[in-house]
């Protein structure tokens, strides 16, 4: 049982010229890496990159890249890129609501420089980037866990997006892609390979390099989706980022190209004149969208943990993003875990606005859910 074939809206979309390609400083590659097929291709594409750096290493354990915890070691470790295979444990996926039904990683790490980075608060060591180089095996494995997820599949609200794998939830594949090749991979996987159940593929991002993306067999089972925000929101805190006109380029091109696509506004935040400038982004989006396209919306408002506070300020101690808990109203999660979000006043009227100027401005997108 496979799901339809989807036919590109236009012929022959035109790609944007990305604006934002990452180049490691350092990479390290262990020797279970180097020798998976995945891991070879990523080399090759690393030396054609230009990359000078870059350590085959005789075993399987990385160095200590951990620094003296200085400003200089944090940059360093943002710099690096290490390809790893991770132990078998981290191939069994888990749930991922309220995004997908099951987690799928491609790597591990981002080298964009977020203010209010959600990784902050879930990844221990050293910013370091890992890419996952067993991506073969590991496509080839994911045939039974089709028709088992609890968040779309099966569900009345969401069951005709089939059973879906968020590629991004722990990084930003198209931050990597002119790197590893890994999203393509999966893309084509997805979209060729005979399933027993319908399927999507999802991944969010904050870069616009999507050329090579653009004539893959994608067949309509992968949702590429562009987390975009305010003007001022993107200016402030998404550093080394494509900023929000050329990802909205770049979602203008996968769209044409027949991807089902999505807005991921994260996280929202209600800075002085948010009405003006949330509203201005549906209108540029609603503009650059070709006729037909299948779009959904996310919205993320912001948030903070006790940890991830603690990990951001040092990150960026000059940072002047909001985290004072006294503004806040604080949740408890099944396990304890503290979270700090904003009031329910202000949550209200929030999601009032939006859910209205997404239903006005934007009045063909499915709104998959509030949080």
């Amino acid at each position: 049982m496979t799901t339809a074939l989807a036919a590109p809206l236009t012929a022959a979309p035109l790609a944007p010229s990305p604006t934002r390609l990452w180049t490691p400083s350092r990479v390290l590659v262990t020797r279970s890496a180097a020798e998976r097929p995945h891991g070879r291709r990523i080399i090759a594409r690393l030396e054609a990159a230009g990359v000078s750096d870059i350590e085959l290493l005789t075993g399987d354990r990385l160095p200590n890249l951990r620094g003296d915890g200085d400003r200089a070691a944090f940059m360093a470790a943002k710099q690096t890129l290490a390809v790893v295979v991770p132990p078998a444990s981290r191939r069994k996926l888990q749930p991922i609501p309220p995004s997908a039904d099951w987690r799928f990683d491609l790597a591990e790490g981002c080298p964009a420089h977020c203010q209010y980075c959600y990784l902050a608060g879930s990844l221990t060591g050293p910013p370091i980037t890992r890419v996952w180089a067993d991506l073969d095996e590991a496509l080839a494995d994911l045939d039974g866990y089709v028709g088992h997820g609890a968040i779309t599949s099966g569900t009345a609200e969401r069951g005709m997006e089939g059973t879906t794998f968020e590629a991004s939830c722990y990084t930003d594949p198209l931050a990597l892609e002119h790197l590893t090749g890994g999203l393509a991979t999966a893309v084509t996987w997805f979209g060729t390979h005979d399933w027993p159940g319908p399927v999507q593929l999802r991944a969010t991002t904050k870069f616009d390099d999507v050329a090579g993306l653009l004539d893959l067999p994608h067949n309509g089972r992968t949702r590429l989706r562009f987390s975009l925000n305010a003007a001022s929101v993107d200016r402030r805190f998404e550093g080394a980022t494509a900023k929000v006109p050329a990802r909205i380029a770049a979602l203008s091109a996968v769209a044409a190209a027949g991807y089902p696509v999505g807005l991921t506004i994260a996280p929202i935040m209600p800075v002085e004149g948010w009405r003006e400038e949330y509203g201005q982004l549906l209108d540029d989006v609603a503009a650059a969208l070709p006729a037909g396209a299948d779009l959904t919306v996310e919205c993320i408002t912001h948030r903070f943990t006790p940890n991830s506070k603690a990990t951001l300020t040092e990150w960026y101690p000059r940072t002047k993003l909001e985290m004072d808990e006294d503004l806040r109203t604080t949740k408890r999660g099944k396990f304890g875990a503290v979270k700090h979000v904003y009031p329910k006043d202000v949550m209200t009227e929030l999601r009032g606005w939006f859910t209205g100027a997404i239903a006005e401005r934007l009045p063909e997108a499915r709104l998959l859910y509030w949080t």
